[in-house]
């Protein structure tokens, strides 16, 4: 299953405008969009991969609702607390920051979930705070997560921490997640891999591929092997 974080915003799969847009969030917080687009070309690939092969894919955005009753008063002055002086819920050319239906909150076109391809909104970092991501990982029994998007250290590492925590083998493609600092990125790569992969472990875009479509290709087989005994 992959699980992609990122919006308009940032750039994350879910990849938002306000990640990836040289106005957005992101960049109002002091990061550089030039690591997080830099990922998306991967993150495609990943998808056409997985779509071809039917493996199942979740889309996962941060944002809150238009009240900002998801939002702790810490965490509006943290994201104020900035040289922009800019936060969650303040106006930005992409609409207010990280707020749910505006059009920074929206998943870029490069990304854009497919029908049947859920996207789980969420207040805060890790995908399973308050939402019903793993209901939905439940109902289809899936236990192994390959995470992707943006932002390493923050979205995608919370998510990938959690989930290791809940009992769900995890897998981080080193190539396909980024962050708006470089050092951030392969800091958060390196703690995966700590302790012999204390939370998961990390992988490649062409190892991903290369996994699923030999997987694939072994099932076929015996698919056609079991059809063959059978007549």
């Amino acid at each position: 299953m992959l699980m992609l974080e990122v919006c308009v915003e940032s750039v994350s799969t879910g990849a938002s405008s306000r990640v990836c847009h040289e106005q957005g969030y992101l960049v109002h917080q002091g990061g550089s969009i030039a690591n997080t687009r830099a990922v998306i070309p991967q993150v495609v690939r990943l998808l056409e991969t997985f779509r071809a092969n039917g493996f199942p894919i979740y889309h996962t955005r941060e944002g809150h609702r238009p009240d900002l009753s998801t939002l702790s008063p810490r965490e509006r002055f943290r994201t104020r607390n900035v040289p922009s002086g800019i936060g969650i819920g303040d106006e930005g050319p992409l609409g207010r920051m990280l707020v749910r239906g505006e059009r920074g909150h929206d998943i870029i076109d490069e990304l854009r979930p497919h029908d049947g391809e859920p996207v789980v909104d969420k207040p805060g970092r890790s995908a399973f705070a308050y939402t019903d991501f793993e209901l939905l990982l439940k109902v289809r029994g899936i236990r192994n997560l390959v995470l992707c998007g943006i932002t390493t250290d923050v979205c995608v590492h919370s998510t990938m921490r959690e989930a290791n925590d809940r009992g769900y083998d995890c897998l981080l493609v080193e190539d396909a997640t980024g962050a708006g600092v470089p050092g951030l990125h392969q800091a958060a790569v390196e703690m995966v891999q700590h302790e012999g992969g204390i939370f998961g472990a990390v992988g490649t875009t062409a190892d991903v591929v290369k996994s699923i479509e030999e997987y694939t290709a072994v099932s076929l087989l015996r698919a056609g092997a079991a059809h063959s005994a059978a007549v």
